[in-house]
C-alpha cells in the first residue's frame, strides 16, 4: 500500500513500541506536545497510561450508583404499593407497612439495578458493539494482543500534521504506520 498524503485520507498514525515504558514515555511526550486525540493499545494494563494520555476518570461508578438507587427505590415502592395500597392484608396483627420484611427484596433489586446499570453504562460509554475499527487494517496491529504497545494519534487532533506528527513519533523510537480510514 502506498503512502497516503492527505490528512483526510488517514484515520491517524499508529506508533509501535516494544516496551511498555517506551509507550508511556511516548504518551507523555505526545500530551506535552499538545496532542489530545490519541489512544494507547497494550496486551496488558500499563499503570499510568490513562493519565499520560490525558483521559478523564470514568463515569461508570456514578452510573452504577444511579442504577442501584433507582432499583432500590423501585423495589421499595413496589412492595409498599402491593402491601399497603393494592392488596392490604392483616397478617397476625402486623402493620401494613412492615418495612423490615421489605429489606431483602429491596437489597436484591438494588444490586440488580446496579449490575444492569454497570453493564449497559459500560457498553454505552465504550461505544460498543463496534465490530469494525480502522486500526484493524494495519497488519502489525494484531500484535497489540500479544507483545507490542501502540500509540495512535488521530487525524482529527488539532495538532495533527501528517509529516510533522510522523517525524515526532519516529523521533520517539517508534515504527510508524499510517492508518487508512
Amino acid at each position: 500500500m502506498g503512502a497516503l498524503t492527505k490528512p483526510q485520507d488517514v484515520y491517524g498514525l499508529l506508533a509501535a513500541f516494544e516496551q511498555p515504558e517506551a509507550l508511556l514515555q511516548a504518551a507523555r511526550a505526545a500530551y506535552s506536545a499538545g496532542y489530545r486525540k490519541m489512544n494507547g493499545y497494550t496486551p496488558f494494563p500499563v499503570h499510568g497510561l490513562s493519565g499520560a494520555l490525558g483521559q478523564k476518570p470514568t463515569r461508570v461508578p456514578l452510573i452504577v450508583l444511579i442504577g442501584a438507587v433507582t432499583g432500590g427505590f423501585l423495589a421499595y415502592g413496589m412492595l409498599y404499593y402491593a402491601s399497603v395500597i393494592s392488596y392490604p392484608l392483616n397478617v397476625g396483627g402486623r402493620p401494613l407497612h412492615s418495612w423490615p420484611s421489605f429489606i431483602p427484596i429491596t437489597f436484591e433489586l438494588t444490586v440488580l439495578g446496579g449490575a444492569f446499570a454497570a453493564f449497559f453504562g459500560m457498553l454505552a460509554l465504550n461505544g460498543l458493539p463496534h465490530p469494525y475499527h480502522p486500526l484493524f487494517n494495519v497488519p502489525s496491529f494484531s500484535l497489540a494482543s500479544r507483545d507490542r504497545f501502540f500509540l495512535c494519534i488521530h487525524a482529527g487532533d488539532p495538532q495533527f500534521q501528517l509529516k510533522e506528527t510522523r517525524r515526532f513519533l519516529e523521533g520517539l523510537g517508534a515504527r510508524v504506520d499510517e492508518v487508512p480510514p
